[in-house]
């Protein structure tokens, strides 16, 4: 008995290692060690605005797609200018349903080497961390996308759709927004369905173990007001009441203790339902009074405990920079503020104006628009995303909360959106709660982490071209 069961157990053994490891639910070796290099390669490129380029990122990328086999119509390096070029590819598939988009910046914010304790722009692990310029904000992402696609092509997997991945410049400031130019230029390039942007949607870590699965499908809508004062000034001799610095101020303190009304949304209602799950006791009755009945002693204890609950809850508009005066011995004739705003998606910007108006409470006080703002609709929480992204979660971190988020700041996913796209922030790689570096000093992120990311990814995007959570 016992030798008859051997030879089908070594038949079945045969058979899975023929068949690709991440559809067995684990990455090999040789995947892990690719998407390492990848994000090496990445990192070595210095595609800061300041003193470095997105090209050569886009175009070491396009290398090694092409080498993997896709053809060269199908990877494109485009974009507004030889310092500003975005990545397009195309994994081609059936047909049976239209593409979807996987999207991440390759720019990155500036790393100042004599601030770092190591090179920011070369991948260096040490102490079970990867250190380097992007390792979270988010060359990890870009890398594992790109691993992914060439892990399925190599693996000859064809998808019930194309996938496209987009690999862009500006996200983190300047004036070459690759989405937008794509939008604007090349949208028949990177005209999908929906899109998968690495961008957001993060997986919080405590202690090591991963309690929420982020899903960002809105995010707040940003507006920049000037406030301005003028008068007649005159000598410093011969002070007055009426002084622009002194009624800009007042004005200001008056904003700057006025709360904007609470209001839920689809998604922020569904975070405070469902991040209850990972929350301590206290905090996680409050946040499920909040999504039942917006509970007003609930909110009041969470919006004092925390800016991050605060900023979900509630339009915010606050005073980020000052000037007045012309001389040391005048009286100001004019004193400026800008004010910003971060708006819940459905507010109305106008109402908002006229909030800020009535609250600084001086016809003195002249508001006006510096900066727009665009419109952030939200993205429909559909069955067809988070059903696989669930699925997944349970089974890689389990007890992990899958929670629709709202982006307080801002994505590239903004433009998208208002193009007609829908977009769900989705990264795989988790980051420890105590220790989110992006944009700071020593740029980090568990290199367990990085592993547990790729496998997140290349299981979420075959599922989602293929109808089955792998």
């Amino acid at each position: 008995m016992l030798l008859r069961l051997r030879q089908p157990l070594a038949a079945l053994s045969l058979l899975l290692l023929a068949i690709p490891s991440v559809l067995r639910g684990q990455t090999s070796g040789a995947d892990r060690a690719e998407a390492r290099a990848i994000l090496a390669e990445l990192i070595g490129i210095n595609t800061t605005h300041e003193h470095g380029s997105t090209t050569p990122a886009a175009e070491a990328v396009a290398r090694r797609l092409r080498a993997a086999g896709l053809p060269a119509a199908d990877v494109q390096v485009v974009g507004p200018d030889s310092t500003h070029m975005n990545l397009v590819a195309r994994l081609r598939g059936s047909g049976a349903r239209k593409p979807i988009l996987l999207l991440a910046h390759l720019d990155v914010v500036e790393a100042l080497p004599q601030d770092w304790s190591l090179d920011p722009f070369t991948l260096t692990e040490r102490d079970g961390y990867l250190y380097g310029r992007g390792t979270s904000d988010i060359k990890d992402e870009a890398a594992i996308f790109t691993a992914v696609l060439l892990g399925m092509k190599r693996d000859g997997f064809v998808p019930d759709r194309d996938i496209i991945l987009a690999l862009t410049a500006g996200e983190e400031g300047g004036e070459a927004n690759g989405v937008q130019w794509l939008l604007a230029n090349r949208r028949d390039l990177i005209d999908a369905v929906y899109c998968v942007n690495g961008d957001g949607g993060d997986v919080i870590a405590r202690n090591g173990k991963a309690y929420s699965r982020n899903v960002q499908a809105s995010e707040k809508v940003y507006m920049d007001l000037d406030l301005t004062v003028r008068n007649a000034g005159g000598h410093s001799s011969l002070p007055v009441r009426d002084n622009a610095i002194y009624r800009l101020s007042a004005g200001l303190s008056r904003l700057g203790a006025y709360d904007f009304p609470i209001r839920l949304n689809e998604v922020t209602r569904g975070f405070f339902e469902r991040g209850a799950a990972g929350a301590p006791a206290a905090v996680a009755a409050d946040m499920r009074l909040i999504a039942k009945r917006a509970d007003p002693a609930a909110i009041r204890r969470l919006t004092s405990q925390s800016p991050f609950f605060n900023a979900q809850l509630r339009t915010t508009c606050v005073a980020t920079m000052l000037d007045g005066g012309h001389a040391e011995n005048a009286l100001p004739q004019t004193a400026h503020a800008n004010v910003n705003c971060r708006m819940l998606p459905d507010e109305i910007p106008d109402s908002v104006i006229a909030t800020v108006r009535r609250v600084v409470a001086d016809t003195a006080i002249r508001v006006t628009v510096r900066q727009a703002p665009v419109p952030s609709p939200l993205s429909p929480l559909i069955p067809e995303v988070l059903e696989p992204v669930e699925r997944i979660t349970r089974e890689m971190w389990p007890g992990a909360a899958v929670v629709p988020s709202m982006e307080t700041g801002a994505t590239d996913g903004l433009y998208l959106r208002n193009a007609g796209m829908p977009v769900y922030g989705v990264s795989g790689v988790p980051l420890d709660e105590d220790d989110i570096r992006a944009h700071g000093r020593d740029e980090r992120i568990r290199s367990s982490a990085y592993d547990e990311g790729l496998l997140f990814t290349d299981r979420l995007v075959r599922a989602l071209s293929s109808g089955v959570a792998h």
